[in-house]
């Protein structure tokens, strides 16, 4: 198991390397000239030339980059173009209330998909296997702007339960933050409800049908016991592979749920810096971004290990 552990942790840090590379690169041929962005249109070339020799752009992009890498590495993330600030503290604190936001809804998505995909799978063409499938379905297939809607107009203006807006504080305490994460949530987890119900059912329905499960049965194990201890410790393995997939979209994908709550995440800080080439801010969140993915990734990968020994033993 640790020699398993040590190759993914290598992995790890080889993919943060390789993407941290990538990442530069793309960013350094984004359209438009930093400082004329910073200096507005009526700058001189004496005041844009001054700007670029400030922010290092003339060096070499080999020198940027490991100046960049090293910088990011210590935790110095400079300051935002656009800003003015200090980018470490400004990130920290959206990617603080984006893993709010991914917590809750995993905390509600995960559970209920997967008893939703069991109980499917355990009822494979009854009304109930069908019943799920048709409501997972039709709310998979509404955008997040309708759902976020609809969830506002029935909790928030018609019953009053929830506030409609999730602009939480900096400072705010976790009590203050929980009812304005919960509208967010719901409308995230209707968008993994069918992706992760539907694949727990097809791998339950696929185990059900194995010789060891038949096996299983005629030695007179308990119904119970053959569906824990053996069908879902298999079945749930490419679940395992959507829910770390989708920690990472939850961290920064959120853009169109964040903007529809106004809540304050690193999705809306991404576009933020993208509209105005903000190049330390957007290198940042990305950077951020892909070590929450390489991460969820390498905890999905552990998990398969003590699922299934054969996976560490090859």
């Amino acid at each position: 198991m640790y020699r398993y552990l040590l190759r993914r942790l290598g992995f790890l840090a080889l993919t943060v390397v390789v993407t941290s590379l990538l990442v530069f690169t793309v960013t350094q041929f984004l359209p438009g000239d930093v400082c004329r962005i910073i200096l507005g249109r009526e700058a001189g070339g004496a005041a844009l030339d001054t700007c670029r020799q400030d922010l290092g752009l003339n060096d070499p992009l080999v020198n940027q980059y490991f100046r960049w890498l090293g910088r990011f590495l210590t935790g110095d993330w400079g300051i935002s173009y656009s800003t003015n600030a200090s980018i470490f503290p400004q990130v920290m604190g959206r990617l603080r209330n984006s893993l709010l936001l991914a917590g809750m809804t995993l905390l509600i998505a995960v559970p209920v998909s997967i008893f939703l995909g069991i109980l499917a799978g355990l009822n494979e063409n009854h009304w109930l296997d069908n019943l799920i499938n048709i409501f997972s379905l039709s709310v998979v297939g509404l955008p997040e702007f309708v759902t976020g809607v609809i969830l506002i107009q029935i909790f928030s203006f018609s019953l009053g339960w929830l506030p409609a807006n999730s602009s939480i504080l900096p400072d705010a305490a976790l009590g203050e933050m929980i009812p304005m994460l919960i509208l967010p949530s719901l409308t995230a987890t209707f968008v993994l409800l069918a992706y992760i119900a539907r694949l727990t059912r097809a791998g339950v329905v696929e185990e059900l049908k194995r010789p060891y499960v038949r096996t299983a049965r005629l030695k007179g194990l308990p119904e119970s016991s053959v569906i824990v201890r053996h069908v879902l410790r298999n079945a749930l393995i490419p679940t395992i592979t959507v829910v770390a997939i989708s920690v990472g979209w939850l961290i920064s994908g959120l853009i169109v749920i964040e903007n529809v709550y106004n809540y304050p995440g690193l999705g809306r800080l991404l576009v933020f810096a993208i509209d105005r080439r903000d190049l330390p801010t957007l290198q940042a969140v990305t950077m951020v971004t892909v070590l929450g993915f390489a991460l969820a990734n390498l905890v999905a990968d552990l998990l398969y290990a003590a699922l299934n020994p054969r996976i560490r033993l090859n």
